[in-house]
C-alpha cells in the first residue's frame, strides 16, 4: 500500500496527476479519453432527476481541482440531481411534518440536532481541507456511499411493508443517484496515478462509519420487527466494507448483510416504474418535469393530463 509521504512529496505528487493538471484541451469536450468517465456521465444524464453540503463541495472544490472534460461534466451535471434532491427532501417535510416548529427544527438539523450536526461538520471539514486532493475524493466517496446508507436502508424498510410509497418512490430514485455518485468518485479514484495508502483509507471509512453508526442509533432508538440499532450498525460496516473493496482496498470489518431484503431491492427495479406509471423517468431524448412528478408522488395533486416528458 505504500509508506508515508512527507507533505511536499505529495505536493509533487499531484503535480504529476494527468487529470488534475492544467490543460489547454479541456475545453474541448471530443476527443474523449477517459471513455469510462464520459459513460459515467451518459448515466447520470440519463437518470436526471443533496444537497447542499455535496453541492458545496462540487461547486467550491472538486470543479477546481479537475481538469479533464469528462469528469467536469460529470460534476456539473451532478450538481444539478443535487438541486433536485433538496427540492425532495424539502416537499417530503413541508408534506409529512405539519407541526410548524418541529419543521423549523428539522430544516435547521445541523444546527438543532448534535448527530446531524456531526456528520454535517465532518464533510464540511473535508470540504475546507487543503489537503490532497486523493484524500478528499475518498472522504466524499464515504459522504455519498456511507453517510445516506442507514437512512436509505430505513426507508427501504418502509417500502417492504408497503408503507408510506411516496415517500419510498422518491427514496429509490435518490439512492440510485447517490449509488452512481460514489461509483464514479471510485472510478475516479482508480485514476490516480499516486494513490493513498491504506492505513489513511482505513481511518477516513472508520470515522465516516462511527459518525454514521451515531446517526443511525440516535435517530433508531426504539427497535422495529426486522430492524434495531445493532443490526443497522452491522450494515453500516457491510457498507463500508463494500465501498473499500470498490476502491480497491481489502475489507475491513468483514460483515454479512443483515437484511437479506436489501439484496433485492435492485436498482433495476426503479426502471419499472416507466411501466407502472406509462411515463418515462428520463431518457437521454427526454426531459422531465421534475416539480410537478415530485408533488404528484407525494399524492398532494392528481398526475395532470399533459404528458410529463417531451
Amino acid at each position: 500500500m505504500g509508506s508515508s509521504k512527507n507533505e511536499t512529496e505529495h505536493l509533487n505528487d499531484e503535480e504529476e496527476e494527468p487529470i488534475l493538471a492544467e490543460q489547454n484541451q479541456r475545453f474541448c469536450m471530443f476527443p474523449f479519453r477517459y471513455n469510462q468517465l464520459w459513460e459515467m456521465y451518459k448515466k447520470a444524464q440519463a437518470s436526471f432527476w443533496t444537497d447542499g453540503i455535496v453541492l458545496e463541495n462540487l461547486a467550491a472544490r472538486f470543479l477546481n481541482d479537475v481538469q479533464i472534460p469528462e469528469a467536469r461534466a460529470f460534476y456539473g451535471f451532478q450538481i444539478a440531481i443535487e438541486n433536485v434532491h433538496s427540492e425532495m427532501y424539502s416537499l417530503l417535510l413541508e408534506t409529512f411534518i405539519k407541526d410548524s416548529r418541529e419543521k423549523y427544527r428539522l430544516f435547521n438539523a445541523i444546527e438543532n440536532i448534535p448527530c446531524f450536526a456531526r456528520k454535517a461538520q465532518w464533510a464540511l471539514n473535508w470540504i475546507k481541507s487543503s489537503t490532497f486532493f486523493a484524500e478528499r475524493l475518498v472522504a466524499f466517496a464515504c459522504v455519498e456511499g456511507i453517510f445516506f446508507s442507514g437512512s436509505f436502508c430505513s426507508i427501504f424498510w418502509l417500502k417492504k411493508r408497503g408503507l408510506m410509497p411516496g415517500l419510498t418512490f422518491s427514496n429509490e430514485l435518490i439512492s440510485r443517484d447517490e449509488g452512481l455518485h460514489c461509483d464514479f468518485a471510485c472510478l475516479l479514484y482508480s485514476l490516480l496515478q499516486k494513490q493513498l495508502p491504506w492505513e489513511k483509507v482505513n481511518e477516513i471509512v472508520h470515522e465516516a462509519v462511527e459518525i454514521e453508526t451515531e446517526f443511525v442509533c440516535e435517530s433508531l432508538p426504539c427497535a422495529l420487527i426486522g430492524m434495531n440499532a445493532t443490526l443497522m450498525s452491522q450494515y453500516i460496516k457491510f457498507v463500508a466494507d463494500r465501498l473499500l473493496v470498490a476502491l480497491g482496498f481489502q475489507k475491513k470489518y468483514n460483515v454479512e448483510n443483515p437484511f437479506d431484503w436489501m439484496e433485492f431491492i435492485s436498482l433495476q427495479e426503479m426502471l419499472a416504474w416507466k411501466t407502472r406509471h406509462g411515463l418515462t423517468w428520463i431518457n437521454s431524448r427526454s426531459r422531465l418535469q421534475v416539480y410537478p412528478l415530485a408533488i404528484w408522488i407525494l399524492g398532494l395533486y392528481p398526475l395532470p393530463e399533459k404528458k410529463l416528458v417531451s
